[in-house]
């Protein structure tokens, strides 16, 4: 192999690993399309405003509504490439970042999308996301990020996040609507975690009083 292609080898690759689209803007993702059998059975659960399935924590094999985002939005730039979590947003080979509310995919989650290799980790989440079971995928341009939109697809938990660390972030920004939300969700569904959080003090948490924290644990 000549010089010059030895030299700008390393860089082909990296355009390779950014995303896997043409100059002409089309991308292959090598999304497959969920099973019959996932099909059907998103058919019994309850649904969420966007009429896709709400499932159990025990239900892995899951009907989901996603979409994408990128570092460089207008609701993002402000953050970097910092993820909710504080850790730095990722796009490897291996593992990609992605945001939802952390009352459905705690943050930590890991989760594979049917006919795509990588492995996403929920490490941040998003209030648009907030009382849905919609996932948000990171993508590294707004190119990838619009040419993926929305998409239905099967996903599968390959492990579960923490609910305690959530909860644990979450109460840290209860100045925020939607952190609130999803506090209060998680601490309904696990009332255990009343004892670890350790909440702003903000004069309007309702959400955080209905879901049963004492009232010197919320002010």
């Amino acid at each position: 192999m000549c010089r010059p292609v030895l030299i700008l080898l390393p860089f082909l690759l990296a355009a390779v690993l950014v995303s896997s689209c043409a100059p002409s803007g089309s991308c292959q993702f090598g999304v497959a399309p969920p099973s019959q059998k996932v099909l059907t059975q998103a058919s019994i659960h309850p649904k969420d405003k966007h009429g896709f399935p709400v499932y159990r924590f025990q239900d892995k094999h899951r009907l989901v509504r996603t979409t994408a985002y990128t570092c460089t939005e207008a609701d993002h730039i402000q953050y970097g490439n910092k993820s909710a979590a504080g850790t730095p947003l990722n796009y490897t080979r291996r593992l990609r970042s992605a945001a939802a509310d952390w009352s459905y995919y705690p943050l930590g989650t890991k989760f594979r999308i049917k006919g795509m290799p990588y492995t996403y980790v929920v490490d941040d989440y998003g209030s648009a996301l907030t009382g849905t079971g919609t996932v948000d995928l990171y993508k590294p341009s707004h190119r990838v990020m619009k040419a993926w939109g929305l998409r239905k697809v099967e996903l599968s938990v390959v492990e579960w996040g923490s609910m305690k660390r959530s909860a644990e972030v979450l109460s840290k920004r209860t100045r925020y609507h939607h952190c609130r939300q999803m506090l209060s969700n998680i601490l309904r569904i696990q009332p255990s975690l009343r004892k670890y959080v350790q909440l702003d003090a903000e004069p309007d948490l309702t959400e955080l009083a209905m879901a049963g924290l004492p009232r010197k644990q919320i002010r």
